[in-house]
């Protein structure tokens, strides 16, 4: 397993942690930018929240509906959530990796919301 498995990966599961301990994967776009992987994702979804209590994440190669292949490359990491200005750079990095389909996400949200944009990123660190 490489850091590249995941940077090129077009999905990875990232997978957080309730309370009790059960962990929860969800598969998500991911970009790599040096040697830490962003994450793009609602701010109002489970997944930040449980990040707010609990840091430790693992990240899986996975496809678009969360399937992992046997063997796929697995690595256990610790996530920073990235709000406000520092977004910019979240949405620079996966611009560049997923473009147009980003865009198209990106652009009707923030319209949706009168120029708000409800998003929030996710950095992993290996």
């Amino acid at each position: 397993m490489t850091f590249q498995d995941f940077a090129r990966s077009e999905y990875v599961s990232l997978t957080t942690y309730r309370k009790d301990g059960t962990p929860v994967a969800t598969p998500v776009w991911a970009a790599a930018d040096g040697e830490v992987l962003y994450v793009w994702t609602r701010s109002d979804s489970w997944k930040v929240k449980r990040l707010r209590r609990d840091t430790r994440v693992r990240v899986t190669v996975c496809d678009v509906r969360g399937r992992i292949a046997e063997g796929a490359p697995t690595a256990e990491g610790e996530a920073r959530l990235i709000e406000g200005t520092d977004m910019k750079r979240v949405r620079k990095v996966l611009a560049r990796k997923y473009t147009w389909k980003f865009w198209l996400v990106d652009v009707p949200a923030t319209a949706f919301r009168l120029g708000k944009r409800p998003h929030t990123g996710i950095a992993v660190t290996f």
